[in-house]
């Protein structure tokens, strides 16, 4: 395990990358035209603020963020507390009650506690136009979540990759499965739910594995 490692140490240079570059210069210049962009641009990297590259235990991997007013605060299916949790954080709570002892549904949608824990809340595009899913996928964002995911694998040890849905699913090739635990199920959305997330029992399967590795297992309860 480097200890001594950092995002900013590791993804210093990625930020110097043109396509990096590029990326930021075309949210800058849609929100100079007026268009609105989630999560608010002092959020966009909070999973990474959140969670420090030497503390991660568990990756889950989103999509894109929320693309409705209010939502989407950097997190991966979090919400901010007293906005309403959407349909896959919902099925999520689903999963949890039915597999987790002790889980009671919680009355938000805040995942900030898990974050705190070691779970990166990471989704593969960090930004979205109002209303406008998958507004911002191909503008260079999957470039830059690659690198963040080969450097959990490069430089952590027994990390838990929960990838959920196919766009998450693409990522294990990134990732050394003789070194780190991968989770692939369907994604928790309404739509897809139903064809094997329920039942997954990831968040069991994650802790137990952390365990047998060492490490504290996580708490999935959510204080209110």
């Amino acid at each position: 395990m480097h200890t001594d490692i950092s995002w900013a140490k590791v993804l210093g240079p990625e930020k110097q990358q043109a396509y990096f570059q590029k990326t930021l210069a075309y949210i800058n210049a849609e929100r100079a035209r007026g268009k609105i962009i989630y999560p608010p641009k002092n959020n966009t990297f909070n999973a990474l603020r959140y969670t420090p590259l030497s503390e991660v235990k568990v990756v889950l991997l989103g999509q894109d963020p929320y693309h409705d007013p209010d939502q989407a605060h950097g997190l991966c299916f979090s919400v901010p507390k007293g906005v309403m949790p959407p349909p896959s954080l919902k099925n999520m709570f689903k999963e949890l009650a039915n597999t987790v002892p002790g889980f009671r549904y919680p009355s938000h949608g805040n995942l900030c506690s898990w974050a705190s824990q070691g779970v990166l809340l990471l989704n593969t595009v960090l930004s979205v136009e109002r209303y406008q899913p998958h507004s911002h996928a191909h503008i260079g964002w999957e470039l830059f979540t690659d690198r963040v995911i080969e450097a959990v694998d490069k430089y952590t040890k027994s990390v838990v990759f929960l990838l959920w849905g196919k766009p998450a699913g693409l990522k294990a090739q990134r990732i050394d499965g003789s070194k780190h635990l991968i989770l692939k199920a369907p994604h928790p959305s309404p739509r897809s739910a139903h064809r094997g997330f329920f039942g997954c029992n990831h968040f069991n399967r994650a802790n137990d594995y952390l365990i047998t590795k060492g490490k504290a297992p996580i708490d999935w309860r959510l204080p209110d």
